[in-house]
């Protein structure tokens, strides 16, 4: 499946809304809609002006949903749905998070504390239509840039 338009995306991410990801290594399963705006919140703290790493923890979960399976085949599924919507590093964010064997750079290892601290915390992540702009501006840069080419 690719993500042809911010409006599929945020379906998709509506969508996440109450499905429980599979229990890994002795974790409880979280809701894959709410662990997105936490991961993503907690990114925006971290690195406020890094748009792309935020938005890579807010689209991660829907490789849950389009492929419940094993972590890394959902991080396929959901890095290459979201590959020409949102572009080349957003994607690759997406697909080596869950990978331990990817060489892991500054921004890797923010995304994955990011995604096992937004399991467990506690706070208002806001809502998913707080996010909205960011998607369109990021997919209106990854359009023109993609233009370029």
């Amino acid at each position: 499946m690719e993500l042809r338009s911010v409006e599929e995306l945020m379906d998709l991410l509506y969508a996440c809304r109450g499905t429980r990801d599979v229990a890994v290594r002795a974790r409880p399963p979280v809701d894959l809609h709410d662990h997105a705006l936490r991961t993503a919140a907690l990114l925006r703290r971290g690195r406020p002006a890094d748009k792309e790493l935020q938005v890579a923890g807010l689209v991660q979960p829907v490789g849950g949903l389009l492929w419940p399976g094993d972590p890394a085949g959902r991080a396929d599924q959901a890095a290459d749905a979201v590959r020409t919507l949102l572009g080349e590093r957003v994607s690759g964010l997406v697909r080596r998070c869950p990978r331990r064997d990817a060489p892991a750079d500054d921004d890797l290892l923010t995304l994955r504390q990011a995604t096992e601290e937004g399991r467990t915390a506690g706070f208002d992540a806001g809502v998913l239509e707080d996010w909205r702009t960011v998607l369109e501006l990021l997919a209106a840069r990854n359009s023109r840039l993609g233009a370029v080419d």
